[in-house]
């Protein structure tokens, strides 16, 4: 059995950063399964799962303060295990766009909080608007519908949710 590690780390953005943490992992015999790698100002984020035996991934463990230190980076790792699959959840795209303004995240995440929906990805943007140049958000979202609920009822609630807030989006299933 393949056991698993999440990583998140974080350091200055500098070319190469994606090099010297994937070899430190390739150099334990670990595989990674899953990331997102971005960068945020002047800060370069990556969350991984990797996969490996026991051993190595202990081996991975063992070599963290190692790569913080010659890396100048902050990592926290934590064992975790495969993600059930879940047939009672449907999987939707939500995009939202709107004129910035603070508060947008957590609203949306109440919305969906509310009704027990799972937001499982989440990204943001910011952006100035053509011609105008008026500061745009805007989301991406991946959420676990229960099958139990009714869509159209879901999709009326969050429309009017998103119409009181002056958003604009779509929700729709995720296209596999």
């Amino acid at each position: 059995m393949q056991n698993r590690l999440v990583i998140s780390a974080l350091g200055q953005d500098r070319p190469g950063i994606v090099n010297e943490f994937s070899k430190a992992i390739m150099e334990t015999g670990c595989n990674i399964l899953d990331s997102r790698m971005t960068v945020l100002g002047g800060e370069f984020a990556i969350i991984v799962m990797v996969e490996g035996h026991w051993n190595t991934l202990a081996k991975l463990e063992t070599s963290i303060p190692s790569l913080k230190e010659a890396h100048d980076l902050t990592i926290i790792a934590r064992r975790t295990t495969a993600r059930p699959t879940r047939p009672d959840v449907l999987p939707y795209a939500v995009e939202v766009i709107s004129i910035d303004h603070p508060g947008i995240v957590n609203q949306l995440a109440a919305f969906f909080s509310e009704r027990n929906i799972n937001i499982e990805d989440l990204r943001t943007d910011c952006y100035a608007a053509p011609h105008t140049g008026t500061p745009m958000f805007s989301v991406n979202i991946i959420v676990g519908i229960p099958a139990a609920l009714h869509i159209a009822s879901l999709r009326e609630q969050f429309m009017a949710f998103c119409d009181e807030y002056n958003l604009d989006a779509l929700m729709e299933p995720v296209k596999g």
